[in-house]
């Protein structure tokens, strides 16, 4: 039987380099799910005994270099846990972890970058996207309990962007990545954040460089997407800009949402 929870997503830039904000952030809050994205480790290497020591048990899809994610459960084992695409080729990079917490599926994501617009990691982003959509189609139904969270590299609309000019000619905000986004949501997801706020500037990315941190100059890329069944359990979802602020803070901010 569900007791409700508390799920965190942050694309933390380097777990390594961001150990100390996060420990101290989950110290503080205690989130029962703990989806971290770009982690940037190998799993031998990943700092477990930390989490464990604040009573957290870590599954892990990690790599050196970039990407990566790890998924923290307080209290439990993740269950079901599935790293990468259920079936297929193996993905190039190690984007996806998903398991099972109270009855629910939730995928922790890190989507591709897309880099430049004429490139083939564009076309990898698009067609990594698809292939998603395609997984839910065969696994699930909307009438399941899904959440998809976590680091999707494309502004949904104007509100999520501090300067639509600003991002003419570059990626996360293209008529392509709209269309692709707009396919997975198809399935029957909804953006958990906008049951609650309808206002622009809610930014969870902010460049570390040209003061954009100072200039509250961003981008909404970060996400937590739910069928129906969990969309309806969210009672609020918070955008904590509190660690930007931070000494050697990650580029992004957490996003909490909580789940009766």
């Amino acid at each position: 039987m569900s007791t409700g929870f508390r799920l965190l997503t942050w694309n933390v830039n380097s777990i390594r380099a961001r150990l100390d904000n996060v420990l101290a952030y989950l110290d503080d809050h205690e989130p029962e799910v703990v989806c971290l994205q770009e982690t940037k480790v190998e799993d031998a290497l990943f700092p477990r005994v930390p989490f464990m020591e604040l009573g957290y048990r870590v599954a892990l899809n990690g790599t050196k270099g970039y990407a990566g994610v790890a998924t923290l459960i307080r209290g439990a084992e993740p269950e079901d846990v599935q790293a990468g695409f259920a079936e297929g080729p193996a993905d190039k990079h190690r984007r996806i972890l998903a398991c099972t917490y109270q009855g629910v599926r939730i995928y922790n994501l890190y989507v591709p970058n897309g880099t430049a617009l004429d490139s083939q990691h564009f076309t990898y982003k698009l067609e990594w996207l698809a292939r998603l959509r395609g997984e839910l189609d065969a696994r699930f139904e909307p009438s399941d309990a899904v959440v998809l969270c976590g680091d999707f590299n494309i502004a949904r609309d104007e509100r999520d962007v501090w300067s639509v000019e600003s991002m003419a000619g570059g990626t996360h905000f293209t008529a392509e990545e709209h269309a692709a986004l707009d396919a997975l949501e198809g399935f029957g997801l909804r953006d958990c954040f906008r049951k609650f706020d309808d206002a622009p500037g809610r930014f969870t990315w902010f460049d570390y460089r040209g003061g954009s941190w100072e200039k509250k100059q961003g981008l909404r890329i970060d996400y937590v997407y739910a069928t129906a069944p969990v969309y309806e359990r969210c009672a609020e979802v918070v955008h904590d800009w509190e660690p930007r602020a931070w000494d050697e803070p990650s580029d992004h901010v957490p996003v909490v949402a909580r789940f009766t």
